[in-house]
């Protein structure tokens, strides 16, 4: 693997995990199109593991504060942090029991094709979901970690999550935009779709370190550390458009852009 491959697969990684396109949707069109696959376990540890850097930099603050609050016993942080946990809940059930499901949806690119459809559907609803506006909260009403409340909501949101199991279906997006039609608040939804993902990124590294520590003499240090540089810094610069084009009450905005390439990548499975 040379260091402009790294440069580049990191810059697919860090831009496609948070801007509401699925990053596995474009891993599945990279193998079909171009024959592309992440270099083994080890190159996809370092890159997820920096885009997890990516998150806990651009969210300093509150990450600082849920610590500080976690190790005082406060209440009100460690009720975020249950549904943080809580929200993860339906994907691992989901993977748990539907893994198979899930694996073949890989093997099959015409699936991932149809799902970059329906995230651009997805994201084009955040308009109206927007509109309806969330509901006036008082500010000492939900203590110091406002936002996300009632585990009927956190459970929805999670459900959302699960479904971006599925290659081509936005984790980011569905995620918030199911926040909103909830009623959360745009800013809070943003933040808890991307503090939730801090677990399972997290999570989903350490079951591969074993088989990355195999790997990783072969492929060479360098690829490693250029390819989870890029995929941080352009992680963080994902992260601050996503939160930009929400704050504009444009995030419907992005759905052109699946449904641009769902058709075109369906038209060319179809011609083929």
């Amino acid at each position: 693997m040379t260091t402009w491959e790294a440069l580049v697969l990191g810059v697919v990684q860090g831009f496609t995990e948070f801007l509401p396109v699925s990053s596995s949707g474009h891993l599945v069109v990279g193998q079909a199109l171009l024959g592309i696959e992440l270099p083994g376990v080890a190159f996809e540890v370092a890159v997820h593991f920096a885009t997890l850097v990516s998150v806990l930099v651009a969210y300093r603050r509150r990450v600082g504060a849920l610590m500080r609050g976690s190790v005082r016993l406060d209440p009100g942080t460690w009720r975020y942090l249950g549904l943080i946990a809580l929200a993860n809940v339906p994907a691992a059930a989901a993977y748990f029991l539907l893994g198979d499901v899930v694996d073949a949806a890989f093997e099959a690119p015409a699936a991932a094709g149809v799902a970059f459809l329906v995230t651009g559907g997805v994201l084009w609803t955040a308009r109206a979901a927007v509109r309806r506006g969330a509901p006036r909260v008082e500010p000492d009403a939900s203590g110091p970690f406002p936002g996300v409340r009632g585990l009927g909501v956190v459970m929805l949101i999670g459900v959302a999550q699960a479904l971006a199991l599925f290659p081509g279906i936005s984790r980011s997006g569905t995620t918030v935009v199911a926040a909103l039609w909830l009623r959360v608040e745009s800013a809070d939804a943003a933040e808890f779709s991307f503090l939730m993902s801090v677990p399972a990124i997290l999570g989903a590294t350490l079951l591969q370190l074993v088989d990355a520590g195999e790997a990783a003499p072969a492929l060479g240090t360098t690829p490693l550390v250029l390819g989870a540089v890029a995929a941080a810094a352009t992680g963080l610069l994902a992260i601050r458009i996503f939160l930009t084009v929400l704050r504009a009450r444009s995030f419907h905005r992005f759905a052109p852009y699946p449904w641009i390439l769902g058709l075109l990548f369906l038209g060319y499975l179809w011609l083929g």
